[in-house]
């Protein structure tokens, strides 16, 4: 008869060969197996390296790049707006281009005759009410409300009065500097735009609106189309050129591109965050005066090449 004692003996046996088991065979898989990791590791690592390396290198040619077209500016834009008369409109989220565009138009000649940023306030759908009644408050003798369009759209009201006080109207519709100001100074104390030293030194001959990444949020669709009907404004009013970063939904670039309308009458570059896109805007709006042509440049679908094709 089996007793408990065999019983016991029996299970400790058991369970010694399959604590023996388990150790011959974790060491017998544990070097193929830590090897093979070893090998993965030691893979990936020279593969994050090589790519560490990449990105190094193309941002070195990036570097390069911007650097080239910060030194050849001066050859290849001298002269090219000599005499011009151009305001410089910056919208949200675009105030970091701005200056190297403006150093750009300098060295191509042109005289800025002021910037004026853009609030996030001025595109905002809840400001629409304000910035219609804004706009009847804010007119001049030289800048009647009878002018402006008549609707309950605050953004095109207010966008169509900045875009007339600024660009040039023929005798004798024309703005006196005095009323010009005022217009600004009004929006300025409202908060709806910022005027650089206050005021700006007379009329332009053209407007470069520079844009940014589009806004997000809960609103920003709304946001997005407010940009769009302020482009559209001082298209309406005179020659313009749109400088902007065309990453992103909903990006004016692209906005204007999209519309067969625009497109034929608003000259883009989609890269004027960089230098070499701040050199191809002022050659674009060179050739928009010049030569009554519009194009589209840059690096994005829409552009149809990065520089205008120099004249013949």
């Amino acid at each position: 008869m089996i007793n408990f004692r065999y019983h016991v003996v029996s299970l400790t046996a058991v369970f010694l060969a399959l604590a023996i088991g388990l150790v011959v065979g974790t060491a017998a898989l544990n070097g193929p197996v830590v090897d093979g990791l070893d090998s993965q590791v030691k893979n990936l690592s020279k593969d994050n390296s090589q790519l560490r390396e990449s990105v190094g290198q193309l941002q070195d040619e990036v570097n390069s790049q911007e650097e080239f077209a910060t030194a050849a500016a001066p050859m290849l834009l001298a002269g090219k707006l000599t005499g011009r008369r151009v305001a410089l409109v910056v919208l949200p989220t675009a105030a970091d281009y701005a200056e190297q565009l403006r150093t750009m138009l300098a060295t191509a000649g042109a005289t800025v005759t002021g910037r004026v940023d853009v609030r996030e306030s001025f595109v905002d759908p809840a400001n629409s009410v304000n910035l219609l009644d804004l706009a009847h408050r804010a007119a001049q003798t030289t800048l009647p409300a009878s002018g402006l369009p008549s609707n309950a759209n605050g953004v095109e009201t207010s966008a169509a009065l900045l875009a007339t006080a600024l660009l040039d109207r023929p005798a004798p519709a024309a703005v006196t500097d005095s009323d010009r100001n005022a217009v600004l100074a009004a929006y300025a104390a409202a908060n709806y735009v910022t005027v650089e030293d206050d005021k700006v030194s007379g009329s332009a001959e053209a407007v470069v609106i520079v844009a940014g990444l589009p806004p997000t949020g809960e609103d920003s669709d709304k946001m997005n189309a407010s940009a769009v009907t302020l482009v559209e404004q001082f298209d309406v009013a005179g020659p313009l050129v749109v400088g902007g970063n065309g990453v992103g939904d909903g990006n004016v670039v692209a906005a204007v591109l999209a519309d067969a309308a625009l497109s034929k009458t608003i000259a883009t570059v989609d890269n004027v965050n960089t230098a070499q896109g701040a050199v191809v805007t002022c050659l674009a709006l060179t050739e928009s005066l010049a030569a009554n042509k519009i194009g589209h440049y840059g690096l994005g679908a829409g552009a149809t090449s990065m520089l205008p094709t120099p004249a013949q």
